[in-house]
């Protein structure tokens, strides 16, 4: 018998991973609860969500440094951080001390110290003409964006509030002058707009500051006006706002750990693509010899009939003509076309597509049907994690006679099984995308993703079923002895599943490195076990 160190060879020179040689930590009975241990999920804190008030104060912040730096006003320091998309770091400061002039061009600021140019004289009457409307006013209500191009109040007025009325593209606006590039300031808002074009306005540059910002993103939540600050470095992107929504931040679609934002996106692109509807058609139908088109047998005999106006008749295996295989008396010929011209290669590379786009939707639906079975899963353990929630809990807690601490280990069972349907529902996105000719990292990562399945679907069962006649009789005065071994089996099942996942988690995360590393030190084959 070989040793235990020593590579077992076959012709493939391939490593085979072997569960019973991988090491199991994690049965029911190597993991001792407290019974105070809620078994919740950890929550890292590595961002934090931020509310309009606490967004503004950031903003608020930023525009005093920047004041403070430039010795500018704080409107003009505005318009710098927003065409630098409020991130002025050092390059951006460099650029500001080199050449002062050319940002300034750049932003629409006047040039040190602010020359007005192109002053337009009153005429004789002491009125100047707006060069929008082309009345003229009193000089008193003629204003400029500091560029000397004067335009009256009202011009003003409609200029700035059509420009705000059509969205954030007001934080960018500049002199009506058509040769002016003089940008309008927030001091021109607060002149000339009513109070609910200076809110809009408000909302438009708070967007900007968090759109713009590289460590902040909107809550995708519709209707959330909150944002989350992320500044974790360990790779867990995973958030949860005040409203309840979670998301990953890296990409903003839900959480999907361990399984990476570029998978996610090629799977959500895959289910929503016309992909694999073309590769039904090419797996479940047969192009007429006549005209072309996709046929799908609905029958069982082999003589098909083309739908009008073709009409053609053609044998389903040979695709030849079908008066080729009949005889008068409406007799069928065996079909030898087929087979003769598949040994020939005729028709090897037709044959060798279809199978090819047959096994693929095979594969495709395998993975598909166990990713959307367990996305309806995590859905019905919401709904029952809310019942547990609000009903079900005080429901069993008046039926024992106990207090509140002793049932919360019910919410905590659900919280674990809704956290792992999401986890185990995306590891069949990262199965999918898992190369098949990797033989040992897929048997890896299905005994991992196997073992953590099993031990799931025994604790949804017993959170599930076994709570029931808890919920129905009233029990004695104190907890029965009935609920406490309840008690102690839901809550070891909460601990050991939670664990399995962990293991799955990180497994992935790693990219299944542990098989490599077990091949790397001598694991044997499963085929040289027992010799």
């Amino acid at each position: 018998m070989d040793s235990e160190d020593e590579m077992q060879y076959s012709d493939s020179d391939e490593y085979y991973f072997d569960p019973d040689e991988y090491e199991n930590k994690y049965t029911e009975e190597d993991y001792h609860v407290e019974e105070n241990d809620d078994n919740k999920i950890s929550k890292r804190d590595s961002y934090e969500v931020l509310s309009g008030f606490d967004i503004k104060d950031r903003q608020e912040k930023d525009i005093t440094t920047v004041t403070s730096l430039l010795s500018l006003s704080r409107a003009a320091s505005t318009l710098v951080l927003l065409h630098h998309n409020w991130n002025f770091e050092a390059d951006e400061k460099q650029a500001w001390f080199e050449d002062e002039d050319k940002v300034r061009e750049a932003v629409g600021l006047l040039p040190a110290p602010g020359p007005v140019l192109g002053v337009e004289s009153p005429n004789k009457s002491g009125r100047v003409k707006c060069r929008i409307c082309l009345e003229a006013c009193a000089s008193q209500k003629m204003k400029s964006a500091g560029c000397g191009h004067l335009f009256c109040c009202e011009c003003w007025g409609s200029y700035i509030g059509i420009s705000i009325a059509d969205g954030p593209g007001c934080l960018m606006l500049r002199c009506p002058d058509p040769a002016c590039r003089v940008a309008i300031a927030g001091d021109m808002i607060e002149t000339f707009c009513s109070d609910e074009q200076k809110s809009k306005y408000s909302y438009y540059l708070r967007r900007s500051y968090i759109e713009g910002s590289k460590d902040t993103k909107w809550c995708p939540a519709p209707g959330c006006e909150k944002a989350i600050s992320y500044y974790g470095d360990d790779g867990n992107y995973d958030v949860c706002c005040h409203c309840k929504y979670t998301f990953c931040w890296n990409c903003t679609e839900e959480p999907h750990r361990p399984v990476e934002c570029r998978t996610v996106k090629e799977w959500i692109l895959k289910n929503s693509s016309e992909a694999e509807n073309t590769n039904w058609i090419l797996a479940n139908s047969k192009p007429c010899p006549k005209c072309k088109r996709a046929i799908e047998k609905n029958q069982g005999c082999m003589h098909m009939v083309c739908t009008p106006p073709c009409k053609f008749h053609f044998c389903w295996l040979c695709l030849g003509p079908w008066s080729e295989h009949g005889d008068k008396t409406g007799g069928f010929y065996a079909c030898n076309k087929y087979e003769k011209a598949k040994a020939e290669g005729a028709y090897s590379e037709e044959e060798m597509r279809r199978e090819m786009a047959k096994n693929s939707l095979e594969k495709y639906a395998h993975y598909f049907e166990r990713w959307q079975s367990n996305q309806s899963s995590r859905q019905k353990a919401l709904e029952d994690l809310h019942q547990t929630q609000t009903v079900n809990t005080d429901q069993v807690r008046d039926n024992q006679r106990t207090g509140e601490g002793e049932v919360k280990f019910l919410v905590g069972a659900w919280e674990q099984i809704v956290e792992c349907r999401r986890v185990l529902k995306w590891t069949y996105a990262y199965g999918y995308y898992l190369p098949d000719h990797d033989t040992a990292k897929k048997q890896f990562f299905e005994y991992l993703q196997g073992e953590a399945e099993s031990s799931l679907e025994r604790l949804h069962q017993c959170a599930e079923k076994e709570v029931q006649p808890f919920l129905e009789d009233d029990g004695p005065i104190g907890p029965s002895q009935e609920f406490i071994d309840f008690k102690t089996k839901l809550t070891g099942l909460t601990a050991v599943t939670k664990n399995y996942f962990e293991t799955l988690t990180t497994a992935l995360e790693n990219g299944l490195s542990d098989v490599e590393c077990r091949a790397a030190k001598g694991c044997k084959k499963r085929n040289a076990k027992g010799k």
